[in-house]
């Protein structure tokens, strides 16, 4: 019995201390194998500090290479408390220096953490009072690098680039859609302390920072420079409400310009109210286009065959009555008997009604949608918007005949110009971006190259080049005559689009546009001008926004080197122009003759001989009345 007790006991015990062991392997298993990264992170964090390095954001460069985002190197504050030996002492010094409150301060230097960074008021420090933290040679205060965005052309393309905040972060416009890519990962300085925070004479290892990803973008900083240029005229001129500028590549669907007013300049962003920076007006405003959208009705006429543009005739007398509803011709009288070349050339109201009644609501309505209308393009931005259209079901007589000459609809400018693009570049509708190539940082390799992306194929080529003859004679002929370039084949379209408020049109209150394209034969540029209710002119599109177009499209000659042509259409002159004058070739003949046929015109002359060998400019140019014509003698 007593040895039975005493066996019982020992198994018992055996059992309890194997219980025992294998609680302890357990535990020692899930310490060391399941729980072992993050009571590693603790110990670690007992006694490991990192002070954080800052990377840079990803530069962003136009198409040529020019930088329009960059960083500059400012410091940060950071602190380790527990290094901190008088925290009264410290928060006061920081307090004067960084001019913040002293109770925030001593919040600082006294929290229980091992980093601490003093936030707002620590963050990109200038210079000076850098300096001054440093001179101090505080235990526990730390002077950190820290990247600052930085725009070197200030509030140009605004918009488009968009600013960041204080955390580096994207909040707009590029910086913001392409966030991912340009944040970069930050580095840090790593070293060791003991119990109490104090520095330990240990090896310290860095963390190098990963700057982030280089953006190149579809933007011609020459291009971008003339239509800011342009903007502030237009605005110290005529002081409008709203000014917009947008130019594009018809074949690719890249954006080559993109300015409005008003703008900001984002180094300073906080200095503007939210609606002037994140209205980005040529993606997001929506109004009635007006003359402009006439080109879609144009363009649906043609590729359906509804109207033979030469041989087809319409009498304009003024005014056309649609469903008891009087739509006018801006012309007090009308135009008479015309072609359809001319109903386009003269911008007739009751002439584009006819060519919509012929198409139908229907055909048109699928010709707009189509064209992009109704939805958002796409292009890489943030903030575009749909535009407004009917419902071809609830559509009657008066609403198509309208639509028919761009009322009672909206759209956006960034869907005006892909929509136009697609009429005059062949047929095809592409998708507007952007960013074009990204880059590695350290090397600026391309790592990714952005590739046209096509929506769909809308109209013929036929078409297409019928489209651009007639508009070529808009800009010769017509309305847009003071788009025309002397030299180069021009063609567009004006608008004067009477601006909606609660439902009723105001009186005297336009959107005066213009778009327009060159070379018109094969477009390697389209511009849209839109100036909202500019003052003290008169308020027709051909008037204002014309020739701001011509001017941008003069400065896109050089920029994206267009060449000159003499088979051109020749503009009509009225008594307001200054003429030119097309210059026959004299080489070859005597000097005699080169004068008689050259007469009107300034004579300059090099070389010795009586006969012209060579003559500047060329043959068939077009040159101003009374210009200078330089003749070599040989």
């Amino acid at each position: 019995m007593f040895f039975s007790d005493i066996h019982t006991r020992i198994r018992f015990f055996f059992l309890l201390v194997l219980c025992i062991c294998i609680i302890i392997v357990i535990r020692v298993f899930y310490i060391q194998v399941i729980e072992y990264d993050r009571l590693s992170t603790l110990a670690e964090s007992l006694w490991s500090r990192k002070l954080p390095i800052g990377a840079d954001r990803g530069e962003i460069y136009d198409r040529n290479g020019k930088v329009l985002a960059t960083n500059l190197t400012t410091t940060s504050l950071v602190l380790i408390p527990n290094q901190i030996a008088n925290k009264e002492e410290t928060a006061q010094k920081l307090s004067e220096i960084l001019q913040s409150d002293y109770e925030d301060m001593l919040a600082h230097v006294s929290k229980k953490t091992s980093i601490e960074r003093v936030h707002p008021e620590g963050r990109q420090l200038s210079y000076d009072i850098a300096s001054q933290i440093d001179e101090l040679g505080l235990d526990g205060v730390y002077l950190v690098k820290e990247s600052k965005r930085y725009y070197p052309y200030g509030d140009v393309l605004s918009h488009v680039l968009g600013y960041v905040g204080i955390d580096n972060q994207g909040l707009s416009g590029i910086e913001l859609t392409y966030d991912e890519y340009l944040t970069g990962e930050d580095g840090a300085i790593k070293y060791f302390s003991d119990g109490k925070g104090n520095r330990l004479e240990l090896s310290e290892v860095y963390e190098k920072p990963q700057n982030g990803i280089n953006l190149q973008l579809t933007i011609d900083l020459d291009l971008q420079l003339a239509a800011e240029r342009e903007l502030d005229n237009v605005m110290s001129k005529y002081t409008p409400e709203h000014a917009m500028i947008l130019a594009m590549d018809p074949d690719t669907g890249e954006v080559l310009a993109m300015a409005s007013r008003p703008n900001f300049d984002p180094n300073n962003y906080q200095d503007y109210d939210t609606e002037t920076i994140n209205r980005n007006l040529p993606i997001w405003m929506t109004y009635e286009p007006g003359s402009t959208f006439k080109i879609m009705t144009l363009t649906s006429s043609i590729e359906e065959k509804t109207v033979n543009l030469f041989e087809d005739t319409y009498y304009d007398s003024g005014s056309i009555h649609v469903d008891g509803a009087t739509i006018h011709c801006w012309k007090s009288g009308g135009h008479g008997a015309q072609t359809y070349l001319n109903v386009v050339e003269n911008s007739c109201n009751p002439g584009f009604v006819t060519l919509g009644q012929k198409l139908g609501v229907n055909t048109l309505m699928n010709y707009i949608t189509k064209f992009g209308f109704g939805e958002k393009t796409g292009i890489d931005l943030n903030g575009e918007s749909n535009g407004i259209l009917f419902n071809p079901n609830k559509m009657g007589p008066v609403e198509l005949a309208t639509t028919s000459f761009g009322q009672g609809i909206s759209v956006t400018p960034i869907q005006q110009v892909t929509a136009v693009s697609a009429a005059i570049n062949g047929g095809t509708l592409y998708e507007p971006f952007l960013v074009r190539e990204m880059l590695e940082p350290e090397t600026d390799a391309v790592i990714y190259s952005k590739e046209p992306v096509v929506k769909r194929n809308v109209i013929s080529e036929e078409t297409s080049e019928l489209v651009r003859f007639a508009l070529e004679s808009v800009v010769a002929n017509g309305s847009g005559r003071n788009a025309y370039i002397e030299n180069y084949r021009v063609g567009g379209k004006t608008g004067t689009a009477q601006k909606v408020q609660d439902g009723h049109y105001m009186d005297g209150n336009y959107i005066l546009s213009f778009i327009g394209f060159m070379p018109a034969d094969d477009p390697e540029i389209v511009v849209y001008v839109a100036v909202d209710h500019p003052v003290g002119v008169v308020q027709y599109g051909g008037t204002v926004a014309a020739p701001i177009a011509k001017a941008i499209l003069e400065a896109a000659i050089p920029a994206l080197n267009i060449s000159s042509s003499t088979e051109g259409m020749a503009k009509e002159y009225n008594w307001m122009d200054t003429k030119y004058h097309q210059i026959p070739d004299v080489t070859g003949k005597s000097l005699e003759e080169a004068k008689q046929s050259l007469k009107g015109f300034s004579l300059e002359y090099a070389g010795e001989g009586t006969t012209v060998l060579y003559q500047t400019p060329e043959a068939n140019s077009y040159v101003k009345e009374g210009g200078v014509i330089k003749l070599l003698l040989g």
